[in-house]
């Protein structure tokens, strides 16, 4: 059985949207593209046609890849009221300890994590060692440069 790809609502729709514009105007540029390149001549050193086709084979790589977690999403439903421990969905108030440093961070699944935005998937060493934990908690963090240890501040959804 395949593993299920854990993510919110507005995160399915964006795959959505993603593949719906790959299959349409994605294809239909490098259908173009490649007619183009074929216009060139010889098929065996022209780097146009090889250069297109190439990206036309990555795009329909990443159809058959979200076609494939659309198939096994999961979706995080919304949370009633405020959580009471973390989890996917959830969004963590933590101070680190050793920085005097707060910080926030939106546990997500995988597939949507996004450091620059603070989404952090639930399978990242921060993730995991968030997930299941209360408010007042301390939460410790195994890294390379030795253990950062943060402290929950507050959980909401």
């Amino acid at each position: 059985m395949a593993k299920s790809v854990k993510m919110t609502e507005d995160g399915r729709k964006k795959l959505e949207e993603e593949l719906e514009l790959l299959k349409t105007q994605g294809r239909a540029e490098i259908a173009e593209k490649i007619k183009t390149a074929r216009g060139y001549g010889d098929l065996s050193e022209n780097s146009e046609y090889d250069e297109a086709k190439n990206e036309q084979a990555k795009i329909e790589a990443r159809i058959v890849e979200i076609e494939a977690m659309l198939k096994h999403v999961e979706i995080i439903s919304d949370m009633k009221g405020a959580p009471k421990i973390v989890k996917v969905g959830a969004k963590v108030k933590v101070l680190d300890i050793d920085l005097n440093q707060e910080f926030e961070y939106h546990i997500v699944g995988s597939t949507e994590s996004d450091p620059r935005q603070n989404k952090i998937s639930d399978e990242s060493p921060v993730g995991k060692a968030l997930i299941g934990k209360k408010t007042g908690q301390d939460a410790v963090i195994e890294a390379p440069a030795g253990e950062i240890k943060l402290k929950i501040l507050s959980i909401s959804k």
